[in-house]
């Protein structure tokens, strides 16, 4: 925590939600069918947690179940974190959106096919739209798989100075700024605010973020001691507890997993996917954001950073992008209940988050089963059992 900051955390509202029956049916029949191992979830309205269970296991084969406060591999939420961070700095004048990341990165040069080397912004990393992409995205023989670029989830021997070199010997997809495309910008963002701040990634995180809201399960190296919830993966009968290493399909490609990297003092730190906490440590993050950004970001910047900077562009149809998390613009073209302006994301370990500013609620969704925690019918059911009908 940051000397002399009072913290306040999140209350917990005396009324009842009256959406948690409905909560409740969707969880119970995702964990008695098996699909999803086990889970926590808690939920905020107007500011209060209106709604916070454990379900299911944290480590089936122990039949050890899930307890409050247990800590999740965050995966790709991760991204929110760390954005956060640059937006702080960027609060301070140190960094700015139109900055070239050469400013801070000389030698990070990466070209398009034709030889062009076109300039890569801030903004570019924070929105996904630099032209760079994901190793698991790719087929085998795809230059970040041929040149062993780390997604950040397995346990290569690489630093992250040396995983940004490779990534800039890989070619861009396009323009930067033309489209929108996953990849491992925030890495790369990582790598800048290490030279801007002149720290390591987790201890910027640490003195931007996660101090000042005193939120510390948020970590990038979890301690021997400490447990993390187990991770398992979508199989049939049931699903897989992962091995260390794991590789799972995904898309047109396989992503790499390394569950024991979480404990590993000496992987780099991903700002993509490095990341481990607790539910309700990441739903105090989440508020501060929704809320206005005190104490880590100016209204202002929480507020562009909620907000599409990509018009249409974007993830998933009637979505667009903001400065670092997905933002809904078209419910129906997106098929959900939340409200235009509610924004998102996911952690492919199985975790999922999402804010609706309209309807003041925010909720975090931590499970340990990939992908069915992140992706299909378990998060699209319990974001319509969240609303009334």
């Amino acid at each position: 925590m940051v000397r002399g900051l009072k913290v306040s955390t999140v209350p917990t509202s005396a009324r009842p939600w009256s959406r948690a029956a409905a909560v409740d049916r969707v969880i119970d029949a995702v964990i008695d069918a098996g699909a999803i191992v086990g889970m926590e979830i808690v939920a905020a309205l107007d500011g209060a947690i209106v709604y916070h269970r454990t379900a299911g296991l944290a480590d089936r084969e122990s039949r050890r179940p899930v307890q409050p406060h247990d800590t999740f591999r965050l995966a790709s939420m991760t991204k929110a974190i760390v954005s956060v961070t640059a937006l702080a700095l960027v609060d301070r004048d140190v960094l700015h959106l139109q900055d070239p990341v050469t400013r801070w990165l000389p030698d990070f040069r990466p070209r398009l096919h034709d030889g062009r080397e076109p300039v890569i912004t801030i903004r570019h990393l924070l929105t996904h739209s630099a032209g760079l992409n994901y190793g698991f995205l790719e087929a085998a023989d795809g230059p970040y798989r041929q040149l062993g670029i780390s997604d950040g989830l397995d346990q290569a021997p690489v630093t992250l100075q040396e995983n940004i070199r490779r990534i800039a010997a890989a070619p861009l997809l396009f323009d930067p700024g033309e489209r929108w495309n996953y990849s491992v910008s925030v890495d790369v963002l990582g790598a800048v605010i290490e030279r801007a701040t002149e720290a390591t990634l987790p201890e910027a995180v640490r003195t931007l973020v996660t101090g000042p809201l005193a939120m510390d399960s948020l970590q990038f190296v979890a301690s021997r001691d400490q447990f993390i919830v187990t991770p398992y993966a979508d199989a049939t009968p049931e699903p897989v507890r992962m091995s260390n290493p794991f590789r799972l399909t995904f898309v047109g490609g396989t992503i790499d997993f390394a569950p024991e990297r979480a404990y590993d003092r000496n992987a780099f730190p991903s700002g993509g996917t490095g990341m481990v906490g607790t539910a309700v440590d990441y739903l105090h993050f989440l508020e501060a954001i929704r809320t206005g950004g005190a104490p880590v970001l100016e209204p202002p910047t929480a507020a562009a950073m909620t907000r599409s900077a990509l018009g249409a562009l974007g993830p998933n149809p009637g979505c667009g992008f903001g400065l670092g998390v997905q933002v809904l613009a078209d419910p129906v073209a997106a098929q959900t209940s939340m409200n235009p302006g509610s924004w998102s994301w996911g952690g492919v370990y199985g975790t999922h988050f999402w804010v609706d500013p309209v309807a003041a609620l925010s909720v975090v969704v931590l499970t340990n089963t990939s992908l069915a925690g992140t992706f299909g019918e378990f998060p699209s059911a319990l974001q319509r059992a969240a609303y009334p009908a």
